[in-house]
């Protein structure tokens, strides 16, 4: 089973990454379901996933994940050549 990263723009132009297996289904719950989704989009919707990165062990996605967390908004978006 693959393991995926994943960067979610907000309607603010904010940016959220996460891990899991699929990340379409996970969309989706941070999108419609209260309870399963991030509380990090409580207060601001998700928009879309901008970004993706496959990985064969859970282990090697958290690593990537914390990593990507670290960086400034400044440093993701040239990185991952976003344009938000």
């Amino acid at each position: 089973m693959s393991w995926f990263v994943y960067i979610i723009l907000t309607k603010r132009e904010k940016l959220y990454t996460g891990i899991s297996t699929d990340p379409e289904r996970r969309f989706i719950e941070h999108l419609c379901d209260v309870k399963k989704g991030a509380k990090y989009f409580r207060s601001d919707s998700p928009v879309q996933i901008i970004h993706l990165e496959e990985f064969d062990t859970m282990s090697e996605a958290l690593i990537r994940e914390a990593g990507i967390k670290k960086m400034s908004a400044i440093k993701k978006k040239t990185l991952f050549k976003l344009s938000c």
